[in-house]
């Protein structure tokens, strides 16, 4: 049976925000899984860097695990803990700027074709 879910040990504990590091001046990722209808990555961003403004098409959610971040979603501007969750609506465009060393869970849900 084919992994839906990569790059981690099924059946074993582990922490999110420790499957990708923070490097200076850099923006790392790590896929978790890749379908026609759900991506889910999870992101290292160091502080002053981040995503410029973009659009998915399907709904969004991050989750902060670590830091803090500026996220916009159509020139309204949220700033993210850890613990707190935001979901972008597919199609409105939206950055990420980390305000200090920032990890975060992105899921996006894609509608099925």
């Amino acid at each position: 049976m084919e992994e839906l879910i990569k790059n981690v040990k099924h059946g074993e504990e582990f922490s999110l925000r420790n499957l990708v590091q923070v490097e200076p001046g850099r923006v790392n990722s790590i896929t978790l899984s890749q379908t026609p209808g759900c991506k889910i990555t999870v992101f290292a961003i160091d502080a002053g860097e981040g995503m410029s403004s973009h659009a998915a098409t399907g709904d969004a959610m991050v989750t902060c695990l670590e830091g803090k971040a500026q996220i916009v979603i159509d020139d309204i501007v949220h700033e993210v803990s850890p613990g707190q969750t935001i979901v972008i609506p597919a199609n409105a465009p939206h950055s990420v700027k980390a305000l200090e060393p920032y990890k975060m869970l992105l899921v996006v849900v894609k509608p099925q074709e």
